[in-house]
């Protein structure tokens, strides 16, 4: 191809606003794409003391206004930030003299916008689907779920290509949607293990001393505090692991299920040996999983588990449910422990086996380490993602679309 490639992501959160895992992924995809010759405009929500435009390592982000206005609830917010995301992106590239050839959407907070776009423009859409209501709900029980669900099954079905981070998402999608196995493709989640290497050793064990006594093994949860992330099963596992080793658990993340958890906690009697840190910044979060003994992901639904990718990155060995995406990251005994999900005994038995046995815990982190270097880095997933956009505009060319 001689013209350079475009492509406009469509975003509700990109950093320094990060509610999910969607923020990273497309700060770095975007990163990564400008670095393998992709002009990418990223168009986002706005955030406090964010600019409204700049350019990130050769990215050029646009953060429109998310409707500020009082809303009676977040789908009819959601519903109006598409409106004023579609007019503002539609304004830009008409600015641009019409020059975007591809739109990619992530996930349905920005439906609405990504497909107006692609009806105005007659451009190709892909969307990345990063997690569903059906799993994440497991089922549809409520006009509000059944309005998302619809809205990712409508966004699946105005998609040229749907892009879905593990095999796993790529059946659950086919099936949840009932689409075509060839509008499916895999392209894997990253990491970026350099921000690992770059944190200083020595100052790690005045850092560690604020979260534990140098006795005490460091058990780090990160996630959304939340049913589905299965944290509930990790509390539960506590006092089982306590009864063979001297730990410490650090479970960092917000959600609804933080006070609840939080009086469990009290009434074991084991406030002292689980902290709840809310959300910690990322050189923080960082720091902790260079602690961490052990890092652990309950989850009961799990898409892909970017957490258990990062801990890998930071050569903490990990211990995860084996469901979902995390089935796949994670080879049992080899790269990390696999255990039962919703299964305290399970866990407790992983967690246990990784820090009673500290050989095992250094040889499965080492193999875990050279995974995530191999399959996780961003600029092969970025070239992925790339030959898939050059597919699309080459059938794209072929069509009554073009």
């Amino acid at each position: 191809m001689t013209k350079e490639l475009t492509v406009m992501m469509l975003t509700w959160e990109f950093p320094p606003r990060i509610i999910g895992g969607i923020s990273p992924h497309v700060y770095y995809l975007s990163r990564n794409l400008a670095k393998n010759g992709v002009k990418v405009y990223v168009v986002t929500c706005d955030f406090p003391g964010a600019p409204q435009y700049e350019v990130v390592d050769g990215v050029e982000v646009f953060r429109v206004d998310s409707y500020k206005n009082p809303s009676p609830d977040f789908a009819s917010w959601v519903y109006l930030m598409n409106v004023n995301m579609q007019k503002e992106a539609a304004a830009l590239i008409n600015g641009l003299g019409g020059n975007v050839d591809i739109f990619h959407a992530h996930d349905w907070l920005v439906a609405n916008a990504g497909i107006g776009l692609k009806h105005v423009f007659r451009k190709p859409l892909l969307t990345t689907i990063h997690s569903t209501e059906i799993g994440r709900r497991n089922g549809i029980h409520f006009d509000y779920e059944r309005m998302i669900h619809e809205t990712e099954a409508w966004l699946t079905y105005e998609a040229w290509r749907v892009i879905c981070c593990s095999d796993y998402m790529v059946s659950h999608v086919k099936w949840a949607f009932g689409l075509p196995a060839d509008k499916l493709v895999m392209i894997p989640n990253g990491v970026d293990a350099e921000v690992y290497t770059r944190i200083e050793q020595e100052n790690l064990s005045s850092f560690r001393s604020k979260f534990a006594l140098p006795e005490e093994k460091i058990v780090l949860f990160v996630g959304r505090l939340v049913y589905e992330k299965g944290v509930h099963v990790l509390v539960n596992a506590v006092p089982k692991v306590l009864e063979k080793v001297n730990a410490k658990f650090i479970i960092v993340g917000n959600g609804y299920m933080k006070e609840q958890l939080s009086n469990i906690v009290k009434n074991m009697g084991l406030a002292r040996k689980v902290h709840f840190t809310g959300f910690v910044d990322d050189e923080t979060l960082r720091k902790l999983q260079k602690c961490a003994d052990v890092s652990v992901v309950p989850s009961l639904f799990e898409p892909f588990g970017i957490v258990a990718i990062e801990a890998m990155a930071a050569k903490s060995p990990v211990v995860v449910s084996d469901t979902g995406g995390l089935s796949e990251i994670v080879e049992h005994e080899v790269t990390g422990i696999k255990v039962y999900p919703n299964n305290p005994d399970s866990l407790a038995w992983g967690i246990a086996k990784v820090l009673l046995d500290e050989n095992y815990a250094n040889l499965i982190k080492a193999n875990a380490y050279k995974k995530v270097q191999e399959k996780y880095n961003w600029n092969k997933i970025a070239q992925q993602t790339k030959a898939n956009y050059e597919t699309v505009l080459s059938e794209y060319s072929k069509s009554v679309w073009a």
